[in-house]
């Protein structure tokens, strides 16, 4: 499966890498496009590459969902007994498919992930916050969680099964899948740079995929908070006993600071623990709300749209899901 967002300027040299390792594999497949509200002219020119490639399959979501969710429309859209997703920027290489779908036949694994042995061009900034993110992941989730492994990977159809059948609403695919437990092995490969458009992944949506990687996956920020409480409580008692001694010798004009701090200190760490039960509030709360992750305009399995040319109203594109059936 691949997100597309916006990516009218990768969308042919996508295809024109990915169509012939598939048809090279000597299996039967489809390729699912999903659209995640591309503002764009990416659906137009998808339906133009379907007149000439049947197995283009294209799914366009109502609204913008964002990353995660399109992969999960892309997973209870796909029929494969095999499915791969893979980014449209092609800085994962289609061609690495083959050897994932080798790799998990003859090692009868359900999950194969692409691991990225070479980011070089990557920015620096880039490549250190990412190493930040998969290090504070393995801290707090688990030791399973791969250092340099994103959404390019190879599932099998009972992980994909068991991927749709999940309640969560904020699912993070990257954490999900190996937490799972699946037998698992790893492709390496050497991170391409985005062959056109830009990143769909700025500073800020990567800010909100470590919040939700967190809040998702680990109770540790709870428990922060509660040592915040505790230390806090400490300093409080400290200075209660500065502030009984000095009224006893009767300086306490002084005492203006150990208030001023304790009031500062205070206030900023109720405010600290406010937010993070907040988070796990605002997630509760949408679990029981129980809304849509996604609804589908069209399904060109469906149905066949008239190509429009004029580009609909929204704000991120789609994910591309590539289902192999073996």
């Amino acid at each position: 499966m691949t997100p597309m967002y916006n990516e009218r300027e990768a969308v042919d040299h996508f295809v024109a890498r990915l169509r012939p390792v598939l048809d090279g594999l000597g299996v039967s497949y489809e390729v699912v496009a999903v659209d995640d509200g591309s503002r764009d002219e990416t659906v137009p020119r998808l339906l133009e590459l379907r007149a000439d490639w049947q197995q283009l399959r294209i799914v366009k979501l109502r609204r913008n969902v964002g990353h995660q969710g399109a992969l999960a429309a892309g997973l209870a859209s796909a029929r494969g007994d095999y499915v791969v997703s893979i980014d449209a920027d092609l800085q994962d290489p289609p061609e690495v498919i083959g050897e994932m779908l080798a790799k998990a036949r003859d090692e009868d694994l359900d999950v194969v992930y692409g691991v990225r042995n070479d980011r070089s061009t990557d920015t620096s900034f880039k490549r250190n916050t990412a190493g930040v993110y998969y290090w504070l992941m393995r801290k707090l989730v688990g030791p399973w969680v791969s250092g340099q492994a994103g959404d390019f990977r190879l599932m099998s159809r009972p992980v994909v099964d068991t991927l749709n059948d999940l309640p969560e609403q904020q699912p993070v695919y990257r954490l999900v899948v190996p937490s799972l437990g699946f037998p698992s092995g790893e492709v390496g490969y050497v991170r391409a740079e985005r062959v056109a458009g830009e990143t769909k992944y700025p500073l800020t949506k990567m800010i909100k995929l470590s919040v939700d990687s967190i809040t998702g996956f680990s109770a540790a920020p709870l428990k922060v908070a509660t040592w915040l409480g505790l230390v806090t409580f400490m300093v409080c008692m400290g200075l209660i006993v500065s502030g009984v001694a000095a009224w006893a010798f009767g300086v306490t004009v002084p005492g203006w600071t150990s208030l001023y701090i304790a009031v500062l200190l205070l206030g900023a760490v109720q405010l600290i623990c406010l937010g993070l039960l907040g988070e796990y509030v605002g997630r509760i709360y949408a679990a029981t709300q129980r809304r849509p992750q996604f609804l589908i305009a069209f399904d060109t399995d469906q149905e066949e749209p008239v190509i429009n040319r004029t580009a609909e109203p929204s704000t991120e594109a789609a994910p591309t899901h590539l289902v192999t059936h073996g």
